[in-house]
């Protein structure tokens, strides 16, 4: 049999070695003896379930809702072990189990998880995590009702400091901004401070901060936002200088779905403006840090910025998880554009090819036929013969495709 010591066990179990000791002198940990002055513990020991009481819950291992965005899932290929180590606090495993599960796109599976956490006595953390996970569920379902419910349960999460407040009104932005709505952010976030937050949030805050710029700079980009002196790609194009420190701060507080998050967003907009060797780099990083845990979901939401470019490089890395992923994401983008249209008073067209939503996206951004063709390897003939197709699809105006996309 393989012996721990109870550091070892303490940290495995996320108590202190002090209260090891004492489960272990009062003869609570199964197979424990001393040797010395030391304790010797079987490698496959529990935490006794008698010392978790209702009144004593064993709390997060991380003061966050997004238990996968942490330091906790530190590698590639880690998230198994990472799981096994929250294995003895219940409430933590079926989070990180339910949001891995999310990023994995198994949206049935995280369905019935945040019902888990939503319907149980469950603690702050885990409340948001349930009414988030939720919400998710609701973007790919389309289901504007299910979003709802998920916002009224993160409203009415337990707090008990202005800390858990701010964390709330933080939840509610991020989701808000997963179908581009982007009109609630606290003041504070989008300055770009995030202390407000305790730290174990900031990995999370430092991923939907960057999805805040690029909305705004879309937003900018597309018309839909004036601001004296800034137009057209202008914002864009410093998006990556915010972003790329962001990355190096990922890879060394080894953060790996923010490291996925941000090269995607980072890959995004160097795509817009046709930087597509730098976008590259950054799409296979990427892709080689989601396939050992299978994180499809991730990569799904991405698909539909870039006109076949992430699936040209998935292919070349692994054509089954291709396949599964675009499978993935035909189901994704009808239930996003219905709800983020219904969210944002628009009808988005679900019936474009990538192509012609590439070439609506250019266009909204104000770039002529001749630029777009140049661009996406077209003649101009059929870049305007395909604006006009797009406007037939989608019963639109050719100047109004800011509505459609």
């Amino acid at each position: 049999m393989d012996f721990i010591t109870v550091k070892a066990a303490a940290e495995k179990w996320g108590v202190s070695p002090r209260r090891v000791q004492i489960l272990c002198a009062g003869g609570r940990v199964k197979g424990a003896y001393r040797f010395g002055r030391s304790w010797m513990i079987p490698s496959g020991a529990i935490l006794p379930n008698a010392y978790r009481t209702d009144e004593e819950k064993l709390p997060m291992p991380r003061r966050s809702p997004f238990l996968d965005m942490t330091n906790l899932y530190n590698k590639a290929g880690g998230a198994a072990e990472c799981a096994e180590m929250l294995i003895n606090r219940p409430e933590a495993h079926a989070l990180f189990e339910a949001q891995l599960a999310y990023r994995r796109g198994e949206i049935d599976k995280v369905y019935e998880k945040a019902r888990f956490f939503l319907n149980s006595h469950s603690g702050f953390y885990a409340i948001l995590g349930g009414g988030m996970l939720l919400a998710q569920c609701a973007i790919w379902r389309g289901d504007h009702e299910l979003w709802a419910e998920a916002k009224k349960h993160i409203c009415e999460a337990p707090c008990k400091t202005k800390e858990d407040s701010e964390i709330v009104s933080l939840s509610l932005a991020i989701i808000d901004s997963s179908v581009y709505d982007n009109k609630d952010y606290p003041e504070w976030f989008t300055s770009g401070s995030f202390e407000p937050l305790p730290p174990d949030a900031h990995p999370a805050a430092k991923v939907f901060y960057v999805k805040y710029l690029y909305m705004c700079a879309y937003a900018i980009a597309s018309g839909e936002v004036k601001h004296e002196g800034v137009q057209g790609l202008g914002v864009m194009r410093m998006i990556p200088s915010t972003i790329e420190p962001l990355i190096t701060q990922a890879v060394v507080d080894k953060t790996v779905i923010p490291e996925i998050f941000l090269r995607m967003s980072c890959a995004v907009a160097y795509h817009n403006f046709g930087e597509r060797e730098k976008a590259i780099k950054h799409i296979d990083r990427a892709i080689s840090l989601a396939l050992p845990d299978r994180l499809y979901g991730i990569l799904t939401e991405y698909v539909r910025h870039f006109n076949g470019l992430l699936e040209e490089r998935l292919l070349l890395a692994d054509k089954d998880a291709t396949d599964e992923i675009l499978s993935l994401y035909e189901k994704y983008r009808l239930g996003w554009a219905k709800l983020s249209g219904r969210v944002r008073n628009k009808q988005l067209a679900t019936n474009l090819t990538p192509r012609e939503h590439e070439i609506a996206k250019l266009k909204t951004f104000g770039f002529r036929p001749k630029q777009i063709g140049e661009m996406l390897y077209l003649s101009e003939s059929m870049v305007r013969y395909l604006i006009t197709q797009i406007a037939n699809k989608a019963n639109c105006s050719e100047d109004d495709f800011s509505e459609i996309i």
